[in-house]
């Protein structure tokens, strides 16, 4: 279970997040919707470890393994690495950046690779990829680190729909075998679709639980989210 208590995160003396109180229980695939600036990528990088809340306390009840998918507009495609490369970069945490990779590892690594569609691919460089190639090497990556918590900031952006429905079936997929998921969403319509709960910020809690039960017009407007109020 994930615990914030009266979580608040202040930036350049503006809150980004403010007096949260929530438990996300774990083996839950939760989707996080809000109004731009509602503090979702903060959330995320709390959990992660990449920021330190300015007041309260965010805890977990077990010892954290997890990974982190960022947005695509944050990350540097014309560093001189290949698909193979980066999707190795998974099993950082089993072997760290010294050891060299099994032949079951290399093996994971190929199977990954084809998983999300990239087979035959595998010793191109990164600035050869289209924006949904791009996304499925980063769910490979995901894939072979094979954390318990999984952690995406607006994992569909500019990415095509045969690629987002792939890599939501492959999200499906993983709640199945039990992991928690948070993935920061922006088109409702797929939350209501593959997501069974949802949490809605617009830097404080506006609601969270099962989707059928948040997404209703009432949150959503209280959230200003107008789009998806169909």
């Amino acid at each position: 279970m994930l615990l914030f208590s009266h979580l608040s995160h202040i930036y350049q003396q503006t809150y980004a997040l403010k007096d949260l109180n929530l438990h996300l229980p774990q083996h839950t695939l939760t989707a996080i919707i809000g109004p731009n600036g509602a503090g979702k990528s903060t959330f995320l990088k709390i959990i992660a470890g990449l920021l330190k809340p300015t007041q309260g306390h965010f805890s977990c009840q077990s010892k954290l393994n997890l990974a982190y998918l960022p947005q695509q507009s944050s990350l540097d495609k014309t560093f001189p690495l290949t698909v193979k490369d980066v999707v190795a970069m998974g099993l950082w945490p089993q072997i760290g950046m010294i050891q060299s990779v099994t032949s079951s590892q290399n093996r994971a690594l190929e199977q990954a690779i084809q998983t999300v569609g990239l087979k035959g691919l595998e010793h191109h460089n990164l600035h050869t990829l289209s924006g949904g190639q791009f996304q499925r090497l980063l769910f490979a990556r995901m894939m072979v680190q094979d954390a318990d918590i999984l952690l995406l900031d607006e994992p569909f952006a500019a990415v095509d729909e045969p690629t987002t429905t792939d890599l939501l079936g492959l999200l499906k997929q993983w709640h199945h075998q039990g992991k928690t998921i948070l993935a920061v969403m922006h088109n409702v319509n797929l939350v209501r679709q593959y997501f069974p709960h949802t949490l809605i910020l617009a830097k404080e809690v506006v609601a969270y639980g099962p989707t059928a039960s948040v997404l209703t017009r009432d949150s959503l407007l209280r959230a200003h989210l107008r789009e998806g109020l169909g």
